[in-house]
This record gives C-alpha cells, sequence and structure tokens, in this order.
C-alpha cells in the first residue's frame, strides 16, 4: 500500500492560511474508477488523493516504459498527452521539450488530473489548462497546488471561483503561494478592502496574482506618493494592465522629470498616453502635420494628458474642422488641447458657429482667446455668448439651438 499526504512536513509553514480541518461527519469515501486511487471528498471544500490501494496505470496509457532513460521518459510522457487528451503528436511532443515533461508512469498525472476532475474542473477547461501549465502533470500536489486552493478557500472563495479562475488563467498556480500570492493578495486587499472584492478583482483580472510585476509596481506607486484612491480605480477600470508592465520606472522618472506630481490624476493619465510609445510617435507626428512643433506637443501634453489619448480619426476630424472649415490657426489649441477631446458635434461645432458669428458682427475682439469659448460650462457659454448680446440673442440662441439639435438627432438616429 503506498500512502500520499496531502499536508507533507513542508506544508506547515502555511498553516496560518486555514489548512482544511477534516471532521468525521464532513467527509465520504469514494473512487471514481476502478484504477483510480480512493479520494476524500470534503462537502464544499476540496477533494484530493489521501491513500491509493493497489494502484493500476491508465488503460488509455499503459506503456511499460518504466526505465530511467530520459528519452524513453519524455517518450511515455508524449503518449500520454497524445491518448489522454487527443493532442496532436506535434503539439505533445513540442509541450514535452518547450518545458521539459518527462514521466515514466502514469501514476502522478493520473493523480493530478483526478484531483481537477473532482473539484469541478471539466475534460475542455483541463485541455486547455495542461497545455498553459504541463508541469503539473509532474507536480507535487500537496506542495505545489492544495496549498494554493486552501488558501482561495481561506478567503472565501466558492469551488466554481477557483474553478473560474484557474480556468481563465491557469499560470495563476505557477509561483509561490508564501513568496507571491499571499503578498500580492494582501497588497490588492489594501485597496479592495474585503476579501469578497479581492477575490472578485483577482477572477476577474486573473493576472493581478500571476505576474511578478505587479506588486512590485503597485508599491512603486505607493512610494512615489500615488493616491490609494487612484490605484483602486486603475485596479477596479479597464487600465488595471499598466500594474503589468514592464520599464515603470523609467517612465515614472521621465514624467516626474517633465513636472507631473504623482498625486495628481494627471500623472495617470500620463503614464498611460506615454506608455504606448508606437501610439505617441504616431499622435506627435500628425499633430506636426497640422502644424504643431513639439514644443507645441509638449506644452498640450502638459495641460492635458488625454490629448495624446485620443484617437487618430477625432484628431483629424477635430483639426480639420477647426482648420479647414473654419479657418483658425491650429496652434490655438495648444493652449486648450481639451477642446481635442470635446464632443465635435454637441459642443465645437455649435458654439464654433456662434463664436464666428460674433466674429463677423464685430461683437467679439479679433484678439480674443478662441479656445475659451470652447472649455466654459454651458452655462456660462449661453449666458456669456448668447444672452449677453441682447439685440442678437434671439438669432445666436436660435442658430446654437439649431446645431446642437442637429448633433443630437443625428446621434439618436444613429448615423454616427
Amino acid at each position: 500500500m503506498m500512502v500520499y499526504k496531502p499536508f507533507s512536513s513542508s506544508y506547515s509553514s502555511f498553516s496560518p492560511f486555514f489548512p482544511l480541518q477534516i471532521k468525521s461527519k464532513s467527509f465520504q469515501m469514494f473512487t471514481t474508477h476502478h484504477h483510480t486511487p480512493p479520494f476524500l471528498y470534503l462537502k464544499n471544500h476540496l477533494t484530493f488523493p489521501l491513500i491509493n490501494h493497489h494502484y493500476h496505470p491508465s488503460p488509455c496509457c499503459s506503456l511499460h516504459l518504466s526505465t530511467n532513460n530520459t528519452s524513453d521518459s519524455t517518450s511515455f510522457a508524449v503518449s500520454y498527452l497524445i491518448n489522454t487528451f487527443n493532442f496532436s503528436p506535434k503539439l505533445a511532443s513540442k509541450l514535452c521539450s518547450t518545458y521539459n515533461i518527462c514521466f515514466q508512469t502514469a501514476q502522478n498525472p493520473d493523480l493530478v488530473l483526478n484531483f481537477f476532475r473532482n473539484n469541478g474542473f471539466s475534460e475542455t477547461q483541463l485541455r486547455y489548462i495542461i497545455p498553459k501549465t504541463p508541469w503539473l502533470l509532474s507536480c507535487n500536489l500537496s506542495l505545489r497546488v492544495i496549498p494554493k486552493f486552501e488558501f482561495f478557500l481561506s478567503k472565501g472563495a466558492s469551488e466554481s471561483d477557483i474553478v473560474n479562475l484557474v480556468s481563465k488563467n491557469p499560470m495563476v498556480l505557477a509561483p509561490s503561494l508564501e513568496n507571491h500570492i499571499v503578498p500580492t493578495y494582501e497588497l490588492l486587499y489594501r485597496f479592495m478592502q474585503s476579501d469578497e472584492e479581492t477575490i472578485n478583482l483577482v477572477i476577474r483580472k486573473s493576472y493581478l496574482l500571476s505576474s511578478h510585476l505587479v506588486s512590485y509596481n503597485i508599491k512603486m506607486f505607493v512610494d512615489i506618493g500615488v493616491r490609494d484612491s487612484t490605484i483602486l480605480k486603475l485596479l477596479e477600470g479597464k487600465c488595471s494592465w499598466l500594474f503589468k508592465k514592464n520599464g515603470m520606472p523609467k517612465m515614472v522618472e521621465e514624467l516626474k522629470n517633465s513636472g507631473f506630481h504623482p498625486s495628481k490624476t494627471t500623472f495617470v493619465m500620463a503614464l498611460l498616453a506615454r506608455e504606448n510609445k508606437p501610439a505617441w510617435k504616431e499622435k506627435v507626428d500628425l499633430y506636426k502635420k497640422w502644424g504643431w512643433s513639439d514644443e507645441d506637443v509638449e506644452e498640450a501634453f502638459k495641460k492635458r494628458p488625454l490629448c495624446m489619448m485620443v484617437s487618430i480619426n477625432k484628431i483629424n476630424s477635430v483639426m480639420n474642422f477647426w482648420v479647414n472649415q473654419l479657418g483658425w490657426d491650429a496652434r490655438a489649441l495648444t493652449k486648450a488641447p481639451l477642446v481635442l477631446s470635446s464632443s465635435l458635434e454637441k459642443r465645437i461645432t455649435p458654439r464654433a458657429h456662434v463664436v464666428q458669428f460674433l466674429l463677423e458682427n464685430g461683437l467679439q475682439k479679433e484678439s480674443a482667446s478662441l479656445t475659451y469659448p470652447f472649455v466654459v460650462s454651458e452655462k456660462f457659454f449661453r449666458d456669456a455668448y448668447l444672452k449677453r448680446f441682447k439685440e442678437e440673442s434671439s438669432n445666436l440662441l436660435k442658430l446654437y439651438e439649431e446645431k446642437l439639435s442637429l448633433a443630437y438627432t443625428t446621434d439618436k438616429n444613429g448615423m454616427r
């Protein structure tokens, strides 16, 4: 009789993470097939191998290769992958050579696969997981996998949560529990403030637990003074990928030297704009095509980093309207780059027609700021540019409302 100890002595270091307590009424013994070892079923918790009586290899892999020869072991592993998962010989060979996978019997891989099956993983999910992490087939479950499942359970994750997490990103099982997963989880908990929210976050964005850059970059953000509320917004929003980016310290230094303060929200916006170097260069070249200089780009970026995150089409549309239709200087927008991220149909066009009317009728000085009317609030614009000129107010209001109505009608009818 061969005994498998689910909790080896080396696991004792993980005892603070609530190892499962086995009580006589909370489990039952069962077997799945005659060739699989008995499993311990713990309701609402883990299922894992406990004792193996007279283990027999899987019939699908009953190759009698059991020598110490590495090539024979690799050959067995290749055959196992082909027969168990219906992988092509090419894929099976590539996985074994790339990840140095070799084993001489089906005993351990069967043990691993049955563990996953009995904890809710489907065959389809296993066919996805194994090519991503083939090392699982030859790993020691009690050292590499079970402690991680237990940790997630101790934090309130359900069996289906764990299945979802691992199926989406099998690499969450790769890092060390003690040296990576636990510290990273605790760091994320600092911002999420509850286990439920933290578990939900890592299920949605599993790379936060698997990437070794995440905790490093988050700690750097904290150290340089980025607000917790800003980090939280990044984690919960669409830009959490920023934390797994390489070369972050260099970008941070460049922005600080450019005058961006980490405690301001503009710092993160600037970081998001800077990190994509090809997109940055493309937009710099586009602005220069419309008459800006490198200094103009830098000035506008410092005032409104979002101007470097506006799409190419949007920049061209605004510039074309501003320069070609209105006949105004493109460089005026460097003073108020906010205009570039404003709605062309709902703000820029209606207000531009009003400003144009005022200029043509001598109601606004030629030296007055062209951009100011586009950055003020709606109430201020109506008071200062529509109602202020009593004799023309009705014409101005009619002109403005017509352009606004056209924009909203077009939007509603789905023509844009």
